[in-house]
């Protein structure tokens, strides 16, 4: 059973994305168009803890880095490294982030004497948030290059995949189709079209609700491995009936429960922070109950008013 008050957006992908046939057909269907590229028979775990000791005669600084999912496998009998970088809010530094944990794990494998070759990286930016990604997608979108120079100055590109986009069809496993399939409904508020995930697996479903936002989903969730969404979703609208909150409610019921939920946690952040600014007070005042969600599976981890800024901008 799943303690979802321990889970955030980030953890439930890292625990979707840990099983191996998950892990390998969404890949397969992102960077290989459905094809089986990749196989979870033959993927291993790859440890991705990578520390850089930089020696400035002065100090040594240990910096850590960890990717959310890392695995080892090969293709066309090359040994390759897959990762996959869950991201729930837009990050305008995020080639420069991928790019140093590249350049770590590869300082690290030229450690490893008993390697001959280095070991070829692909990321796959894994973006769950609700709003369309705008920021740069290559290294070379951060500058201004005179053309003179534009042949010698080194790029950096990245892959970044936002849930809301992804053809499903090309996606071979049944549970993995359903899990970005449900995601997409969640976000358009499409609870008829959850009915059409006929047997899916209940973590998976908590697992999409966690990730976008939609706890209600999951108050009144049957029991069991997997659940029946006809069955399952006529028992959460009756619990929701019940609470005078039916899923086709009117927009006065959600703007209620929306200013509840930003009341609560200002109070929540006065007594943590103990004060909130004007700046944090607005923005929380503009965010999308998605966010507002989000945040509040986060409140634990928050120790200053950039950490709530993060996540709700």
């Amino acid at each position: 059973m799943i303690l979802t008050n321990n889970l955030t957006p980030d953890s439930a992908c890292r625990t979707f994305f840990s099983n191996d046939i998950y892990f390998a057909s969404f890949s397969n269907a992102i960077l290989f168009d459905g094809k089986q590229v990749i196989r979870p028979e033959r993927l291993v775990r790859y440890e991705n803890d990578m520390s850089l000791i930089i020696d400035d005669t002065k100090s040594a600084e240990d910096k850590k880095r960890r990717r959310d999912i890392v695995v080892k496998t090969d293709v066309d009998g090359v040994c390759c490294l897959f990762s996959i970088e869950h991201q729930s809010t837009i990050d305008k530094n995020m080639v420069i982030r991928c790019g140093n944990y590249e350049m770590l794990e590869y300082l690290k494998q030229l450690k490893n004497k008993k390697l001959k070759r280095l070991v070829p990286q692909v990321i796959i930016v894994f973006y769950t948030g609700d709003k369309k990604w705008n920021t740069p997608l290559e290294l070379n979108d951060y500058f201004d290059i005179p053309e003179e120079l534009k042949e010698y100055v080194n790029d950096w590109k990245i892959k970044v995949v936002d849930v809301k986009e992804i053809d499903t069809s090309k996606i071979k496993d049944e549970q993995t189709r359903y899990f970005i399939e449900a995601i997409q409904e969640m976000y358009k508020g499409n609870y008829e079209g959850l009915h059409r995930r006929i047997k899916m697996n209940r973590d998976n479903f908590i697992y999409a609700a966690i990730i976008t936002g939609s706890l209600d989903l999951i108050r009144d969730l049957p029991e069991g491995d997997e659940i029946d969404m006809c069955e399952g979703m006529e028992r959460m609208a009756e619990g929701f009936r019940n609470e005078g909150l039916i899923i086709g409610r009117s927009e006065e019921l959600m703007e209620g429960e929306k200013r509840e939920k930003k009341t609560t946690l200002l109070s929540l952040l006065k007594v943590k922070l103990g004060n909130v600014s004007n700046q944090l007070e607005q923005a929380i005042q503009n965010s999308s109950i998605e966010k507002l969600n989000t945040l509040t599976l986060s409140i634990f981890d928050i120790t200053n008013e950039d950490d709530v800024l993060k996540i709700i901008n």
